[in-house]
């Protein structure tokens, strides 16, 4: 969802906003009824960055906080020419599934071409989620500081303060794929849940076991 190939419009904040004690949210951007945010993590074994921001400021910001070791994709709709940019930027190694490697690769090749299946990077875990699109995938991530994050892409996002889904079949997307992710998905307990594309005011979503189980079930019937 969260296209940030096309013509946006322009930022709307203009600086990254410290959400947790290691986690920054880039700047908005807004495409009119589609909204997104790069998500940006600090860690002693290297920082990462979520989704894709072209934001100089967001970019300097990161810089000033230790640049980035990882930048990582969910699917092709997070892939513009800023990749190759933030690359050249920061040393940083771009990874993305290799399923969305040939919808991504006009922009850039992967350092971390990740097969389907389920993978540890540095203690990121990369869960295989197809559905949304045929190679979209989810990143976990237990924070020293107490709260686990989820990463989601566009698997599972905020619309108007609910969460939503939907599949994009020319994307090789599918609801049966998505909804077996939906259930994979829901074996987590994350506290905060960020998506790269949202509808609305709102974000993201800080989530108790009991809303998030109750989320993923909303959405699963609505596929099925």
């Amino acid at each position: 969802m969260a296209k940030i190939n096309k013509t946006w419009a322009r930022n709307l904040e203009g600086a990254m906003k410290q959400i947790q004690g290691d986690l920054w949210q880039g700047s908005l951007y807004s495409s009119g009824m589609l909204n997104t945010h790069a998500y940006f993590l600090t860690r002693p074994e290297g920082n990462v960055l979520f989704y894709n921001t072209g934001d100089d400021g967001d970019l300097r910001q990161m810089e000033e906080l230790g640049g980035i070791k990882y930048q990582l994709l969910t699917h092709r709709d997070e892939a513009a020419p800023s990749l190759t940019r933030i690359r050249e930027r920061f040393g940083s190694k771009l990874g993305f599934s290799v399923l969305e490697a040939p919808a991504i690769s006009r922009h850039a090749q992967p350092d971390i071409a990740f097969e389907p299946g389920d993978h540890d990077l540095d203690g990121i875990r990369i869960l295989s989620t197809p559905g949304h699109t045929e190679g979209s995938i989810c990143f976990f991530y237990q924070s020293s500081h107490g709260k686990a994050y989820l990463f989601s892409g566009d698997t599972i996002f905020k619309w108007d303060g609910r969460w939503a889904t939907f599949v994009i079949p020319r994307f090789g997307g599918s609801n049966e794929s998505l909804a077996e992710s939906l259930l994979r998905l829901r074996q987590l307990s994350p506290d905060i849940v960020m998506s790269s594309g949202f509808i609305g005011p709102i974000p993201y979503g800080e989530v108790t076991r009991e809303e998030w189980t109750q989320a993923i079930d909303d959405n699963i019937r609505h596929l099925i």
